[in-house]
């Protein structure tokens, strides 16, 4: 007979039995107290807690905790039924073997934005989930006014399928669904690169301008075409330019008082700023106008074309190079840079055609009340016309800016 050729003490062990579990769940009204009481109830049992959630919803609470099973678990389901009891809630005991089942791989997040949100719009959104096979583990409110935000933690399917799948049900649902791949690296996104018209502020400057010079309705249908990808950035914004030549250089004074931020900018910028996060404006529009903005709002970085103006007017020709679709690009790898954050950790925000290739470049692109094509391109779209909703897509909850709002009031008081 041959020598085993594996000494004893390499040998692969012989598997263990799983270890048997109790799964208590526990349903009822919530109040101050429950939790403690159902652990104060499990701690003579020399037992170990193997997993633990907790919801709250308009104050009924769900209490799930996973438990090793102790020799003599009848009297451990005796003393929780009775804790129940006094807790006049309900409890649910399983016995099973094993940890939690395993969690399946390809983890994402999908956060899923509505104005309203309706029931039907969720239904065909985890429809869509389980068609790929994923499974949902958690739904969670985030945010419950100026829009509702859920999020879904989805397991079983990779993001970039998901994605897919999920941007088209979106659009026939008309909600707004963004799909992030689960890690660290979603709350470690450190820049945040704006566009600046129709993204921070509403309007165009330079059909503002144009307003002013007489020739609106050739400048609007230049920047249509440039915004829709129909012509080439560049070339628009020459055209467009020049047909401002002889305007007063006092226009550009009375245009930045007419500018209106877009509602939720200054709360993104500011809870943005709270977090450590540096923010990058980055325009085809004009210094003139943007540096002032992002002087007010604390912005870190900008970069935009500057108008010439000679004898206090209007040349009708841009100063120096032409910020157009890869400057935008350009600029935020050199914002990144001057930050000291890696491009994977990056977030831009545009609407128009000559931000593509910087949402390309960022980690996570944003396309905000965008046009078609920009919509189709980016990782995510914000429809929504609230530009702090965006902080949703990074996992921050409302309550969590109202509370930072609230303590610096303190502060300031």
């Amino acid at each position: 007979m041959p020598s085993d050729p594996w000494p004893r003490s390499e040998r692969t062990p012989p598997a263990e039995p799983p270890q048997r579990t109790l799964l208590l769940t526990f349903t009822g009204r919530d109040r101050p107290g429950v939790t403690s009481a159902v652990f104060d109830s499990l701690a003579t049992f020399g037992i170990e807690v193997l997993d633990v959630e907790q919801v709250v919803l308009r104050g009924r609470l769900l209490l799930g905790v996973l438990v090793t099973a102790p020799r003599d678990h009848e009297r451990l389901r005796s003393t929780v039924e009775t804790v129940a009891r006094d807790l006049a809630m309900d409890v649910e005991i399983q016995v099973g073997a094993g940890d939690n089942e395993p969690r399946r791989r390809g983890r994402s997040h999908v956060t899923v934005l509505g104005h309203p949100l309706l029931p039907r719009a969720v239904a065909a959104i985890a429809g869509r989930i389980a068609d790929t096979g994923a499974n949902i583990d958690r739904i969670t409110r985030i945010a419950r006014y100026p829009v509702t935000a859920i999020e879904l933690d989805v397991s079983g399917s990779d993001p970039t399928k998901l994605r897919h799948t999920l941007a088209i049900e979106a659009a026939a649902q008309r909600v707004d669904v963004a799909v992030q791949a689960a890690g660290l690296h979603r709350r470690a996104k450190r820049l945040v690169v704006l566009d600046v018209d129709s993204t921070l502020i509403q309007g165009e400057v330079i059909e503002m301008l144009a307003r002013r010079a007489g020739c609106l309705a050739e400048v609007s249908r230049l920047t249509t075409e440039a915004m829709h990808g129909q012509l080439d950035f560049s070339e628009s914004l020459r055209q467009r330019v020049a047909l401002l030549a002889g305007l007063d250089e006092q226009a550009l004074d009375d245009v930045r008082r007419e500018i209106r931020l877009t509602p939720g900018a200054r709360t993104l910028v500011r809870t943005l700023r709270r977090l450590g996060y540096q923010i990058g404006l980055v325009s085809g529009g004009f210094t003139q106008v943007v540096e002032p903005i992002a002087a007010e709002l604390g912005i870190d970085f900008v970069a935009a074309n500057r108008l010439e103006v000679t004898e206090g007017t209007l040349t009708g020709r841009v100063d120096g190079e032409i910020i157009d679709r890869p400057g935008k690009a350009k600029a935020l790898r050199e914002f990144a840079a001057r930050a000291d954050v890696p491009l994977s950790q990056t977030v831009a925000i545009g609407d128009g055609a000559n931000d593509l290739d910087m949402l390309d470049v960022a980690g996570l692109g944003v396309a905000f009340n965008a046009k078609p094509v920009v919509r189709e391109a980016a990782d995510t779209a914000v429809t929504v016309p609230y530009l702090d909703a965006i902080l949703y897509l990074l996992g921050i909850t409302r309550e969590e800016i109202e509370a930072a709002d609230e303590e610096q009031r303190s502060i300031d008081s």
